[in-house]
C-alpha cells in the first residue's frame, strides 16, 4: 500500500522534470556512443581525438571527434545521476542549457579552421546548440512552474 503511494510523489520518477531529464541525458548518452560508429558517423576513420581537423560528421550534419563524443556521453552520465531529484533534474536542465548557450556563443566567435575551435563545432552544431540550451533551460523552467509557485 505505501508503494502505491509513492507512486505518486513528486519526488520520485515520475514528476515531470525528472523525466526530462532522464530523457535528454539518455538522447545524450546515444549521441555520444553513435559518434563511435562508422556509418552513423560519416567519415569515420578522420575521427581525430579533438580539433577542428576532424572531419567526422555524426548523421553526416554535426562535427565530432572523439572528445566531442566523450563530452556526450559525460553529460547524459551526469544528467541520469543528477534526474535522481527534482532538483538536481532542475539544475541540469538549466545549468546545462546555460552551456550550451555559452556553447553557441563559442561557436559564433571562434573560427572553424583555427586551433581555438578544439571542441570542434561547425554550423551545423552551432544551431543545434542554441535548440539544445533553449530548450533545456525551456523544459527546466516549464516542468517546475507549478512546483516553484507554491
Amino acid at each position: 500500500m505505501a508503494r502505491s503511494r509513492a507512486r505518486h510523489n513528486p519526488a520520485d520518477g515520475k514528476a515531470p522534470v525528472r523525466r526530462a531529464a532522464t530523457v535528454v541525458a539518455v538522447v545524450f548518452l546515444l549521441v555520444g556512443v553513435l559518434g563511435f560508429v562508422p556509418g552513423i558517423t560519416s567519415d569515420y576513420y578522420d575521427l581525430r581525438f579533438a580539433g577542428h581537423d576532424s572531419e567526422a560528421k555524426l548523421f553526416g550534419l554535426f562535427q565530432v571527434s572523439v572528445l566531442h563524443n566523450i563530452v556526450h556521453l559525460l553529460f547524459g552520465v551526469a544528467g541520469l545521476a543528477l534526474a535522481r531529484t527534482v532538483a538536481g533534474a532542475r539544475a541540469y536542465l538549466i545549468g546545462g542549457g546555460a552551456i550550451y548557450l555559452v556553447l553557441w556563443l563559442y561557436g559564433l566567435v571562434v573560427d572553424h579552421n583555427s586551433g581555438a575551435n578544439f571542441i570542434p563545432v561547425n554550423n551545423a552544431d552551432n544551431w543545434l546548440h542554441l535548440f539544445l540550451g533553449v530548450g533545456m533551460i525551456a523544459l527546466g523552467v516549464l516542468t517546475t512552474r507549478d512546483r516553484t509557485a507554491r
